[in-house]
């Protein structure tokens, strides 16, 4: 697997389960400069769900983490 097609794989990924928000549309806003949770959760609607963002508030604290590392790298 090439480089291209683990990136769209990996962007298919959900990270809110309860409103089914996917890795890329994290990764979109991050990209554009959000660097906080509730920035992203805002944007997305990610948290809205029925857990109240038990569930992907670690997700996507990750997720930024791992952009920020890569970006720092």
């Amino acid at each position: 697997m090439n480089s291209k097609e683990r990136q769209i794989i990996e962007g298919l990924k959900v990270v809110c389960t309860c409103k089914n928000i996917r890795q890329r549309d994290f990764l979109k806003h991050i990209k554009a400069g959000m660097t906080i949770v509730e920035e992203l959760k805002k944007a997305t609607g990610a948290g809205s769900g029925t857990c109240k963002g038990k569930g992907c508030t670690p997700r996507i604290a990750e997720l930024l983490a791992a952009e920020r590392k890569k970006r720092d790298s």
